[in-house]
């Protein structure tokens, strides 16, 4: 039996079960989604894969085409540098309020969130690694306590692990580690001011990392791209 039917899923388990994979890069930009064959993985009707897919075209992750069907987005260069400058005005000011409501328990989360992304980059496992390291942002952004513009930076991460899967030049497309960890000892030290332009930094080397000409090939089957 196919893993995938070993749940009840829903619409709402479905679209955030296609949209970590897309985090993965399990399925890349261009890939299309056919209801059909997302139906027979899931075990699902066609309703509820329609259900799915829309949640996550309202998040741009997928693109849905008139009498085309729907496909994982592709970001075009322009929004590729929006997204990432959109990132740039936010990010920043958010590590600097992190770093002044940092509490004991946070700098556990986020310890252990580097941790398993360190073991996922040894495991050769780097779509995973990408999807923790938007975690990471993501969390700080919680940890800052400005509900707003955590939801503002968790679609723009959403939108970069696209714009990465289809722009990746090397591995260091995925966040630098050591970028991490200094930001880990500004938040250790309650240190806004370093945060605020270690996250800047951090997110200026991103950008650069990327090939803004570069394009990936679509899965061979959503069934494999989605048990894998």
């Amino acid at each position: 039996m196919n893993s995938l039917n070993t749940k009840v899923w829903s619409a709402e388990t479905v679209s955030a079960d296609l949209e970590r994979a897309i985090h993965e890069h399990r399925l890349p930009p261009g890939t299309k989604l056919g209801e059909d064959e997302l139906g027979e993985a899931y075990g699902i009707s066609r309703t509820i894969v329609r259900a799915a897919l829309l949640a996550l075209s309202h998040r741009h992750l997928v693109e849905l085409k008139r009498n085309r069907g729907a496909f994982v987005a592709q970001p075009s260069v322009r929004e590729a540098r929006e997204v990432f400058e959109a990132r740039a005005l936010l990010e920043p000011r958010t590590a600097w309020s992190a770093a002044e409501r940092m509490t004991d328990d946070g700098l556990a989360l986020l310890h252990e969130n580097i941790r398993q992304e360190h073991a996922a980059l040894d495991a050769g496992e780097n779509g995973r690694a990408l999807y923790l390291s938007g975690q990471f942002h993501i969390e700080i952004a919680r940890i800052a306590d400005q509900t707003t513009i955590e939801g503002f930076i968790s679609e723009l991460i959403s939108r970069s692990s696209l714009i990465i899967a289809l722009y990746w030049r090397r591995r260091a497309a995925m966040c630098e580690t050591q970028a991490h960890h200094a930001l880990l000892d500004a938040f250790e030290g309650r240190d806004g001011a370093t945060a605020e332009q270690l996250m800047k930094s951090h997110l200026l080397d991103l950008i650069a990392s990327l090939d803004l000409r570069n394009v990936t090939q679509p899965p061979a089957s959503l069934r494999e791209a989605l048990n894998r």
